[in-house]
């Protein structure tokens, strides 16, 4: 049955924190019926996206946001367990222009990292159960990525979305992939590159990622900006690390100490090859060296 929705007028009316909306579409149902629920749920999550009134070109409205998590490579998900969901939160949001994927913190908060999939770049967008599978197409060049963990809320209304609101037809070029976008002037940003090429905005490297992981307990994830697994997983390097090294300065005669040295070591490596892995894995989301970014979007 269809609830009664209040009916700002004016500005109230198109605007939420700023932000250009699509009013009857992002609090409607699968069925283009408005339920307060929805409502509800859109409020408290447009909370999380207030910052991207900026990034947003002429004309473009939301039309829905939704949770779940960034793609990651099978190895990387393999050795990372039952951390991926802490490790891997992102919001999702539905745009008529294109799909912004925002990497996110454990409590949904905003990271200064976020890149976005043009709905004309894509072959095809597939929602199936939880996972959300995007396929581009770019010349002879093919790409598959996978969003997991699609909250159950915003299914149906996604798969709606998809089949009757939005369209793939355009100009296919360079947006033919999912882009990072620069969190303080918004240009498109070059893969494995370090620094923006238009504010010269600097981010953090695989190379000093990699290092940090090597040379320090928790370091690789510290220096991501993971501190509560940076915290964790250096407190057990460093328990297993004195037990290594008590074991190996020790005399071959303790037996039942020196039994464990097989069992500890391999532990150890398997802690630091994972944080190795992770840390240069999250420097793909152009994570910026400065923590607190002011957005000055760039003039032509």
């Amino acid at each position: 049955m269809p609830e009664a929705a209040y009916e700002p007028t004016g500005l109230l009316g198109t605007q939420i924190f700023g932000l250009p909306i699509d009013r009857e579409i992002l609090f409607s149902n699968h069925r283009d019926i408005y339920k307060t629920r929805v409502e509800k749920r859109q409020r408290k999550l447009i909370v999380k996206i207030s910052f991207l009134k900026p990034f947003l070109k002429k004309g473009e409205k939301v039309l829905l946001v939704t949770t779940g998590y960034s793609p990651l490579n099978s190895f990387a998900q393999y050795i990372t367990g039952f951390v991926f969901v802490y490790l891997k939160r992102s919001l999702l949001v539905f745009t008529n222009y294109r799909i912004f994927h925002i990497p996110a913190t454990s409590q949904y908060n905003y990271n200064n990292s976020i890149s976005q999939v043009v709905y004309t770049g894509c072959e095809s967008i597939v929602l199936k159960g939880g996972t959300f599978s995007i396929r581009y197409k770019r010349s002879d060049q093919r790409k598959n990525e996978k969003f997991r963990g699609i909250a159950g809320s915003e299914r149906k209304k996604i798969r709606y979305l998809l089949k009757n609101r939005i369209s793939f037809l355009g100009k296919k070029w360079r947006l033919s992939w999912r882009i990072h976008l620069c969190p303080r002037c918004t240009r498109y940003l070059a893969e494995s590159k370090a620094m923006c090429p238009k504010c010269r905005l600097r981010f953090k490297s695989k190379g000093m990622a990699a290092l940090c992981a090597i040379l320090f307990p928790g370091g690789g994830y510290l220096y991501i900006r993971k501190y509560l697994l940076g915290f964790l997983v250096a407190l057990l390097e460093i328990v297993l690390g004195f037990h290594i090294y008590y074991l190996i300065i020790n005399t071959p005669s303790q037996v039942p100490l020196d039994s464990m040295l097989p069992v500890l070591l391999p532990v150890y490596l398997y802690l630091k090859i994972g944080a190795v892995i992770h840390s240069c894995h999250f420097t793909d989301d152009f994570i910026p060296k400065d923590k607190h970014i002011e957005v000055v979007p760039a003039t032509e």
